[in-house]
């Protein structure tokens, strides 16, 4: 059985960590931030206390139902994927919030080893999220990687693509996919078209030019 001492010092360090790592998500303006990841942290070490002393309590009875610690612990880990879920935004094209769900995977998991007592664990656990979260953001925005851009033109319905593909391709852009759609009744052609880069072209400059075709009559750029 737990001292009242044994479950404050687990409860606290819980906050402690979850802090910690809430912290940095707050200092980025992400949606779980400082307040989220520590009540979420010191949540799953209650949990997981609670879950020891139903273990304590079936062990020093028989004749008390038995509970298996590790079944409540499953359950904080499925209900953080709602926690989870709600940090995930769709804006447009893009998905944000996968880190910081991640983080509240992660967070939910120390307070689980923190609350079994698995100090080391979990604070090794913490380092190393907060060593993925600060350092490797530093490598990897200078890492390069191929960028994908969405680029939908409406023309005139006898007008070519090979204006369109020239200006794409004096910039280095390379065509991935081209989608085409024909409207009959309003004689308009609409073009589709996935694009990837590595060196960023200039998305203004390349607007301004597919604008400028004759047959174009409108350029939306996404990504």
């Amino acid at each position: 059985m737990l001292s009242e001492t044994e479950i404050i010092f687990r409860l606290v360090l819980g906050a402690i960590l979850g802090g910690v790592i809430g912290f940095e998500r707050q200092h980025h303006g992400r949606q779980a931030g400082f307040r989220t990841q520590l009540i979420v942290c010191v949540a799953s070490v209650l949990v997981m206390i609670v879950s020891e002393y139903y273990h304590y309590l079936s062990y020093m009875n028989p004749s008390y139902v038995r509970v298996d610690p590790g079944r409540i612990a499953a359950g904080a880990i499925t209900g953080i994927g709602f926690i989870g879920a709600g940090a995930i935004l769709k804006m447009g094209i893009t998905i944000q919030g996968l880190t910081t769900a991640a983080c509240l995977w992660m967070v939910s998991a120390i307070g689980l080893a923190v609350g079994a007592g698995l100090y080391i664990a979990g604070t090794a656990a913490c380092a190393l999220t907060l060593f993925s979260l600060l350092v490797l953001r530093v490598i990897e925005r200078k890492m390069s990687r191929v960028d994908f851009k969405f680029i939908t033109i409406t023309a005139d319905s006898g007008s070519d693509d090979s204006d369109i593909n020239s200006i794409l391709g004096a910039h280095g852009v390379r065509i991935s996919k081209t989608d085409y759609e024909k409207d009959i009744i309003k004689g308009e052609t609409t073009y589709d078209i996935t694009i990837s880069q590595v060196n960023h072209a200039p998305m203004k400059t390349i607007l301004d030019e597919l604008s400028a075709i004759r047959s174009v009559k409108k350029v939306v750029i996404k990504g």
